[in-house]
């Protein structure tokens, strides 16, 4: 199993990715992080250790160049700016279709807090590309206005203490006209950060992907 960094040209900047390609993959995980996170996240890279395990590649990239991070660390400017994470995620995926090594894999979406909306807004525009989406503690609502012509079947994963932010789910799965399913993690927050939790979530999630790509 090989993890390499790469960088992905997205309009103007470059953005830096960890990928790591199991042998004989089933398909191809993406990871859309959300507020304050990169490609080092602990707990993404755990779930995607996960995904690797079950024979499926995996990448991990970053959603702002370090300039904007540092930035972002500040004002939070850059993470709910919902039209740039988008436009950095459909550029992803375009640069994943030029890879002669990654062009036949199936992609699926694995989001998280606002980069669940980019990967969401992707979808839509890239349908042929995108097999399906999981959203970890994610804000689809956020990418309203695109939801009912998302044509991925969408798992939205939420902890049930996270309250706001499963009723902002909830309104979200009515707009889908996709298939759509809530699974709600019992005494979990919004960083899946109780004991058991943040396992519970990539298991359901790796079945979701393992169904659809």
């Amino acid at each position: 199993m090989d993890t390499t960094t790469i960088t992905i040209k997205a309009g103007e900047v470059y953005l830096e990715g960890l990928l790591t390609l199991p042998q004989s993959a089933r398909g191809l995980v993406v990871f859309v992080h959300g507020s304050g996170s990169s490609r080092f996240s602990s707990r993404n890279q755990y779930v995607a250790t996960m995904m690797n395990q079950a024979g499926l590649a995996t990448l991990l990239f970053d959603l702002l160049t370090p300039e904007e991070n540092q930035i972002d660390e500040i004002t939070r400017e850059y993470r709910f700016d919902i039209e740039l994470l988008s436009q950095r995620t459909i550029a992803t995926i375009d640069w994943l279709g030029e890879q002669p090594q990654l062009k036949n894999l199936s992609i699926g979406f694995f989001g998280a807090s606002t980069g669940a909306a980019a990967a969401l807004n992707t979808a839509k525009q890239r349908p042929n590309e995108i097999k399906c989406v999981v959203s970890r503690g994610g804000r689809p609502d956020l990418s309203m206005p695109s939801l009912p012509d998302v044509l991925a079947p969408t798992l939205l994963i939420v902890g049930s203490f996270d309250t706001e932010v499963l009723h902002l789910n909830k309104i979200a799965k009515q707009a889908m006209q996709a298939k759509c399913d809530i699974l709600i993690i019992d005494g979990a927050t919004h960083l899946f950060e109780e004991p058991g939790t943040l396992d519970q979530a990539a298991n359901a999630a790796k079945q979701w992907f393992m169904k659809y790509l």
